[in-house]
């Protein structure tokens, strides 16, 4: 096994998404993509995920302009996107038709890796996006979302991914969103994966339970591909381990990354004042760096974990944090054990701090959790709660076929119905996918308005109750 392992690096996506809630932004990268560009990366993760929400929500960013300016600035490396299946970057089912304008405009607009998600590992909710991905050229990685429950062990993952290399993976990604595979766990089901799968392996992983460099170690021995890493000033805790520290280890030995340290020291002086200025704007809290075993309980992922602190905070709950996450894995099982990746970890968050709010469990139950106790997400990985269900979707019936096959074509209606605000296919599918979010940002963007003097606008109600929703803990 004399072969470099290879790094992509997640810190234009990830790595500020799991700890600054995705606030980075555009001129906070491009200066130091030159650098990026030359690292010789397998790939750099800087798209996809909560960033497209992101971007157009508090950024006042063109998601679209973002992609195309890296891919300007860094023509040299692959550039990576996360997918989330059906789901595309939203947190509903889209008809096929829309799943495969997103794909073909995403790998135009600069996108080479498409990673592959589904939150329930429904392959039935993986189809379309395979299909489009291998249509319009990209490299498709096909994603296992990693957790363990009395259905989820060894045996269930390499199953799937048996049948993900089936249906045409180029690569085979284990994304342990929460860090729960351990070190000598990693080994054996990497190990395993290439004993029974002829794909690459991709492994991705956090630091939240500070295991993060020794699962790596041990995949790096078990033979793992490529494995994902982030820039050291935004690494650890509930991002990826640090590149330099997997470079430095793996330096002289077989695995050798053959990456320049030096090099990469540069490209993360430029971020340690990235993340300064998102230490102090508020967007990155230290909660987010420090160990924490109990998530290996919880089964929160890093982006999840940020988010719930932002979302209390504002509701000025922050004391119930702790209950909130113990709520956490007791919804999961209530929902059939999905695993804790967006939007399920949005769904099941949401609920748990809906139950820990309102001191009552399953008094208020939002749209999302019936929808995913419904089957309109896909098939559950074990059977739920029935007295959950019945209070929740009464004697609604429960979907068994794929989701997607009940939704007509769609695009045409969004096209539709964006006709005085998109200029351009690429608006139509941002409206799409946001069609709030992307009205208010494209308006503003094509029609822009003078700003009204400071005086004359009305100050909101800091008191002023507030709804959750499921897009407020997903970016």
């Amino acid at each position: 096994m004399a072969k470099k392992l290879y790094i992509t690096d997640t810190i234009l996506r990830d790595a500020h998404q799991s700890q600054a809630a995705t606030r980075m932004r555009i001129e906070d990268m491009l200066p130091a993509c030159e650098l990026l560009d030359k690292a010789g990366y397998w790939s750099l993760e800087c798209w996809g995920g909560a960033t497209f929400d992101a971007c157009m929500r508090y950024l006042n960013e063109d998601p679209w302009e973002r992609l195309r300016a890296l891919k300007k600035a860094m023509p040299n490396t692959k550039l990576q996107m996360l997918f989330r299946g059906q789901n595309i970057l939203g947190y509903k089912h889209y008809a096929d038709d829309v799943v495969d304008a997103f794909v073909k405009k995403s790998i135009e607009n600069g996108i080479e890796v498409i990673r592959i998600f589904d939150a329930l590992n429904d392959p039935r909710n993986l189809k379309q996006a395979v299909a489009s991905c291998k249509k319009h050229g990209g490299i498709c990685e096909t994603a296992i979302s990693y957790t363990f429950s009395p259905v989820h062990d060894e045996d269930y993952f390499v199953r799937l991914a048996i049948e993900l290399e089936k249906m045409g993976a180029d690569v085979i990604c284990i994304k342990d969103m929460a860090n729960l595979l351990l070190p000598y766990d990693a080994y054996s089901l990497v190990s395993k994966l290439k004993q029974n799968v002829g794909v690459p392996i991709h492994l991705h992983t956090h630091n939240t339970t500070g295991t993060g460099d020794m699962v790596y170690l041990m995949a790096a021995q078990a033979g793992v591909d490529i494995v994902d890493t982030a820039l050291s000033p935004l690494a650890n805790g509930t991002s990826q381990p640090a590149t330099e520290s997997l470079v430095a280890t793996m330096m002289g030995t077989e695995r050798d990354t053959e990456l320049d340290l030096e090099l990469l020291s540069k490209a993360a002086a430029h971020f340690r004042g990235v993340a300064k200025k998102l230490t102090d704007s508020g967007d990155l809290n230290s909660k987010v760096l420090s160990v924490d075993t109990n998530t290996l309980l919880y089964q929160v992922p890093g982006g999840m974990l940020s988010n719930l602190i932002s979302q209390l905070k504002k509701a000025n709950a922050e004391d119930k944090y702790y209950e909130v996450l113990a709520e956490v894995p007791r919804v999961r099982k209530d929902f059939g054990y999905p695993p804790l990746v967006t939007p399920t970890s949005q769904i099941v968050g949401t609920q748990a701090v809906m139950n820990i709010l309102a001191g009552e469990r399953y008094k208020m139950v939002p749209k999302e959790s019936k929808a995913l106790l419904r089957g309109e997400y896909g098939r559950l990985p074990a059977p739920v709660n029935e007295e959950v269900r019945k209070k929740a979707i009464g004697d609604a019936p429960v979907i068994d076929c794929r989701p997607a096959d009940l939704i007509e074509p769609e695009l045409e209606k969004y096209r539709e119905e964006a006709k005085d605000l998109a200029r351009s296919e690429e608006d139509v599918l941002s409206y799409a996918l946001f069609p709030q979010v992307a009205t208010d940002f494209l308006t503003k963007k094509y029609n822009p308005q003078p700003e009204a003097p400071a005086e004359e606008v009305p100050c909101a109600d800091a008191n002023a109750p507030r709804e959750l929703f499921v897009e407020d803990l997903s970016v």
